[in-house]
């Protein structure tokens, strides 16, 4: 077996555990940070709309010798505006550059295409422009916002009724989460945002939900029955579920961040920037988003909500008593089995007993190390005891009866001999 199977196995055995639950103050912390700087990101960068969506005029023409600031002063000095989108698209003899202005009067238009023929030696059919309205990129932000809208109910339903509205809740807020990381993200790193990456952000929802549907199923799993017993907290079933799905997890977000990666970096740098690199990029940053919500944000918001309820508030009570009876019987039995001690003898012979009364103290709610000592106790009683007295715990025997002297010996019927 592999190294990873081997702590796969130990993981999903409760050998080894990695605290997610009880440290979720920590993943809280660093969501919030990332969450604090996407949102500031939003609010003060905004986003960067391509063509389709704001409306304007795109320029395509070959030039591989040229660099990005001849290009966009030329187009500046023809006429185009300063705040030209430059992209350079493919690499060597292929390579092409890809302008955007904003929208320009067809005259207009025709002189940046005619500037940019002469400056580069190419010819006006060689310099392909046309003209993109706002209005279909309207009509696609608006369907993007319907769709997304209507995912997110139809999850929430469907959750309520396969799990329950506690996990759905939970759901929601990691989707929520993944949402505002990806697009701070583009916010923050000025990336284009296309149809294509409205696409890769639906996509991304129901990978993220996917794996967090995997593991509120093994939660639910690990808590059936949990209210019985007091083995565990519904945090530490939760936990518990978190470490046996943990190394799925990382082996399905690897093999599916693996050919996405692939088309973002080698197919975005052979081929260039467009449509196919515009949606790995924001299914890259989505996985990413998606993996960390599901094992860090999702499991701990829903254990948060299930420890509210009451009945979960007294397992965890009955579970910490039963922790601490547990510790205080081996300091206990540490304490009483050292060598030279007087009770060292008493403890050795009450072990078994000792360690039954701490049980059912825990069962009961006493105290057991109050338990411990009184049948400690009573092994001693039973011992100092006198001779023919049984003493507690023993089996009843015949009944010694005091013995007659010799010399008043009796006839039957209790009657005298005469003489």
């Amino acid at each position: 077996m592999s190294r990873l199977g081997s702590i796969g196995g130990k993981l999903y055995r409760g050998e080894v555990s990695i605290e997610f639950v009880k440290r979720r103050r920590l993943w809280y912390a660093i969501s919030g940070l990332i969450l604090l700087i996407s949102i500031g990101a939003l609010a003060g960068r905004g986003l960067n709309f391509s063509v389709d969506f704001k409306g304007g005029s795109v320029f395509q023409f070959a030039a591989p010798h040229a660099s990005i600031t001849q290009v966009r002063s030329t187009v500046t000095s023809s006429g185009g505006g300063p705040d030209a989108i430059v992209q350079h698209v493919g690499s060597g003899s292929k390579a092409s550059w890809r302008v955007q202005t904003g929208k320009l009067p067809y005259s207009v238009a025709q002189k940046v295409q005619t500037g940019i023929g002469r400056a580069f030696g190419l010819s006006n059919k060689n310099v392909n422009f046309s003209f993109v309205g706002p209005t279909w990129g309207s009509q696609i932000t608006d369907k993007a916002l319907q769709a997304l809208i209507a995912f997110l109910i139809v999850i929430v339903i469907y959750l309520s009724i396969a799990f329950e509205w506690k996990m759905a809740a939970a759901a929601f807020v990691a989707l929520i989460h993944d949402l505002v990381i990806a697009t701070g993200i583009y916010a923050l790193t000025g990336f284009e945002i296309s149809p294509a990456t409205v696409i890769g952000l639906l996509t991304i929802l129901g990978y993220s939900l996917y794996d967090t549907v995997v593991v509120f199923d093994k939660v639910r799993e690990n808590t059936a029955g949990l209210l019985g017993s007091s083995r565990s907290t519904y945090s530490q079933a939760a936990n518990l579920a978190l470490n046996q799905t943990l190394v799925r997890s990382i082996n399905t977000s690897i093999i599916a961040l693996l050919p996405v990666a692939g088309i973002l970096f080698v197919g975005a740098g052979l081929l260039g920037a467009g449509e196919l690199k515009d949606l790995a990029l924001v299914l890259f940053i989505g996985m990413l988003s998606g993996t960390y919500s599901s094992i860090f944000i999702a499991t701990p918001v829903l254990a948060q909500l299930k420890e509210r309820e009451p009945q979960f508030k007294a397992l965890a009570k009955r579970v910490a008593l039963r922790e601490s009876g547990g510790r205080a019987a081996k300091r206990a039995a540490a304490k009483t089995s050292r060598p030279g001690t007087k009770t060292a003898a008493v403890a050795v012979a009450d072990g078994p007993a000792a360690a039954d009364a701490v049980d059912d103290s825990v069962d009961d709610g006493y105290d057991s190390e109050d338990e411990a000592t009184s049948a400690g106790e009573k092994v001693a009683a039973g011992r100092a005891a006198p001779r023919g007295t049984p003493g507690p715990g023993a089996r009843p025997g015949p009944r010694q009866q005091p013995r007659r002297p010799g010399s008043a010996k009796r006839r039957p019927g209790g009657k005298k001999k005469r003489r």
